[in-house]
């Protein structure tokens, strides 16, 4: 198998309709032999924060000398971004080679499995392959029927903010999506959670509760910031001092209160990670596109905020570390987002906006989304394709505006790439 053909046969499992449930992926980890029992994971899920937690914990296992295998979603440009040995995305050959033996196992199930299931048992076998010795999960979607919660009780798991998002499969109120959540909840494991709303943490308290797991709240109350950039942040937290995080925002605080809590349950089940390897790892974490300052002249940021909750942040970050600055906002949504919140949202900090169509089926159309723009009192042009909209976007906001480019995940990795290689 190819690379290519790895892609195709991974691509056409999208077509794949089926109901919930793990017995498909469970069957299909036995037939492979069930390698993501040869290893230890930290599993994250949440609505919001649960890549960035990711990065974070994966780069402080890296810097205390940990192999580490790394699951995230989406990509930004190529698909290898999902797997990641030691901090770089997997390898074309180890990505075919890895997904024909998934697509062997799986030709020879009576039913089939999806494209998250494949997804997530490509990642495993990766992880055998390359023999690491701890993989950081990211639930791709809710917790209990996630391809990832195949995996025996993690080592440590963490949930992250909770908010409303494909509220269709989840439910519509907070309690709800917390539930599906707690799937990732396991006997006999440890679960740090993300402090939120009364009746979130009980619906964790009640599922820790009953499955003897022990809970943890991340101490929120020992954050203290100290200074801030649109580069980064310097704050005290958990009883440390000084801490340097290159992610912008008060939210970027608490995520990394949630993974210092767990690397310190970690370090009580006996792992090796010192005080400088949190610090160093935490200094050094890349997550790309997350309020991401792609060029200085002009500034360019890029954010895959997608739902309200997450442009909350960015807006916030926006006012707070580009005060009086003329700010153009460069847009994209999928239509099956809440839109008119988002752009309620946005049009906080401003009323100027150019927008563009992500590259999904399920974008909503430049011209749409403009009128709906001006229907609420702002002011909106198409800007064509991405690079055309970048170039409108930045004579709009002028010599000392910003451009922030937000709205899909998709169409800030995209805008990522043109900006840093001047295409545009």
């Amino acid at each position: 198998m190819t690379y290519e053909q790895a892609l195709s046969y991974i691509e056409s499992k999208k077509a794949v309709e089926t109901l919930p449930g793990l017995h498909r992926i469970r069957a299909l980890m036995a037939a492979l032999g069930d390698p993501q029992r040869g290893y230890p994971c930290v599993h994250v899920a949440g609505t919001n924060g649960k890549g960035s937690a990711c990065a974070m914990t994966d780069s402080i296992l890296r810097h205390a000398g940990y192999r580490t295998g790394l699951c995230t979603s989406p990509h930004l440009i190529r698909f290898n971004e999902r797997i990641q040995i030691g901090g770089a995305p997997v390898s074309d050959e180890l990505l075919a080679e890895a997904t024909e033996r998934v697509r062997a196992a799986a030709e020879a199930m009576e039913e089939g499995p999806n494209w998250s299931e494949v997804v997530a048992a490509v990642a495993f076998v990766v992880f055998a392959m390359e023999k690491v010795d701890a993989a950081v999960l990211e639930v791709g979607l809710g917790g209990e029927f996630d391809a990832t919660n195949i995996i025996p009780a993690p080592a440590c798991a963490m949930i992250m903010n909770i908010g409303y998002d494909h509220t269709a499969m989840l439910g519509n109120t907070l309690e709800e999506i917390a539930s599906a959540k707690a799937g990732i909840i396991k006997p006999g494991g440890d679960v740090v959670i993300y402090r939120g709303e009364p009746g979130v943490e009980a619906v964790f308290e009640k599922a820790a509760a009953e499955r003897g797991a022990v809970l943890h709240r991340a101490d929120f109350d020992s954050i203290v910031p100290v200074s801030e950039t649109i580069d980064g942040q310097i704050f005290d937290a958990c009883g440390r001092r000084g801490l340097t995080l290159p992610l912008a925002g008060p939210h970027q605080q608490r995520n990394a209160a949630v993974v210092i809590a767990a690397m310190d349950i970690l370090r009580g089940r006996g792992w090796h990670i010192s005080e400088e390897d949190i610090r160093a790892g935490l200094a050094e974490v890349v997550w790309p596109a997350r309020f991401e300052v792609v060029s200085r002249d002009p500034v360019i940021i890029v954010d895959g905020g997608h739902n309200p909750q997450c442009l909350e942040s960015a807006v916030d970050a926006l006012r707070r570390l580009l005060p009086g600055r003329r700010i153009v906002i460069l847009a994209g949504i999928l239509r099956d987002k809440d839109v008119e919140e988002m752009v309620e949202r946005l049009r906080q900090v401003s009323d100027e906006y150019v927008t563009v169509t992500p590259h999904s089926p399920r974008a909503m159309e430049a011209a749409e989304l403009a009128e709906l723009i001006r229907a609420r009192g702002g002011t909106a042009l198409v800007g064509g394709d991405l690079s055309a909209g970048i170039r409108r976007a930045v004579t709009l906001c002028g010599k000392d505006g910003a451009v922030c480019c937000i709205g899909s995940l998709y169409l800030a990795g995209e805008a990522r790439q043109i900006v840093l290689s001047g295409r545009y």
